[in-house]
């Protein structure tokens, strides 16, 4: 049976490269505009499984998604690390001097600006998405007209890469996690990284005593960040990410947590999969 995968953005984009590379399977793709309609796909059944960007190497966690998979009680059963490439990609035989615009997403083009600054005369024009800029030039065979897109988009939309790698910090990891509304059930053995969020009472201490408790069990900290609850002025939800060596370790705290906190959830038990060379 075909596992259907929601996935941010459209065939080519970075979030479908991931799919590519971490589902093994033969997958089909659910395309969504955006992280909001990627949940409903899940919720709604369209999808059985979602792949989410949660946080990059530069810009740092993607704290409205957490809150996604929290509000709306999904599960994360999965991660995957993805180097960002950014590629400079047109029509085939158009070469750079041929090029007298190039379309991305903002976000992509800030992050080529060195590269992009070597050619003046090239005009830069915001869109909304890599993929769908690679996939418009090859619909409508547009000369003279160049995207930032990853390979995988390059090879999709039948585009010749003209200039590889061109963001200015080679070093640009994404996390992406998979998420399922159902949570799926690793082994203990296998499990060594965890994702949860919980809420303290206001108080002076109260932090800092939970964060040495996670110390005392084991647990490596690698991300904390707070979120505001809208409806209880200065109370804070904090989403914590951890790993450990031993899955007891991790099941004590938690059982210390739900007694320390005034709200402690797991949002997921998982497997570490971390490049050795970031960690």
């Amino acid at each position: 049976m075909t596992t259907k995968i929601a996935i941010q953005g459209i065939k080519g984009s970075f979030h479908h490269q991931v799919v590519k590379e971490y589902f093994s399977e033969n997958v089909d793709i659910d395309e969504c505009l955006s992280f909001e309609e990627l949940i409903d796909s899940l919720i709604a059944g369209k999808s059985d499984q979602a792949v989410m960007a949660i946080e990059n190497s530069i810009a740092g966690p993607i704290i409205p998604n957490y809150a996604l998979i929290d509000k709306n009680n999904l599960h994360i059963i999965g991660e995957h690390y993805l180097n960002i490439q950014q590629n400079l990609m047109a029509l085939k035989g158009q070469k750079i001097e041929d090029i007298k615009e190039v379309h991305s997403h903002p976000m992509a083009l800030l992050q080529c600006m060195d590269f992009l600054k070597q050619y003046p005369n090239i005009k830069l024009v915001e869109d909304k998405d890599t993929a769908e800029t690679a996939r418009r030039i090859q619909e409508k065979q547009l000369t003279g007209i160049a995207a930032i897109a990853s390979v995988t988009a390059s090879e999709m939309y039948d585009l010749d890469i003209i200039a590889p790698s061109i963001q200015t910090i080679k070093n640009n990891m994404t996390r992406f996690v998979i998420i399922k509304k159902q949570n799926s059930f690793l082994p203990e053995s296998e499990i060594n990284r965890a994702s949860v969020k919980f809420e303290l009472d206001h108080k002076r201490g109260s932090l800092a005593a939970v964060l040495n408790v996670m110390s005392d069990c084991k647990l490596n900290l690698t991300k904390i960040q707070s979120l505001p609850k809208i409806e209880t002025p200065w109370k804070y939800s904090f989403f914590v990410d951890v790993t450990f060596e031993k899955y007891e370790d991790f099941a004590k705290a938690k059982t210390l947590l739900n007694i320390m906190a005034e709200y402690f959830k797991v949002l997921g038990e998982y497997k570490n999969t971390k490049p050795l060379s970031e960690s």
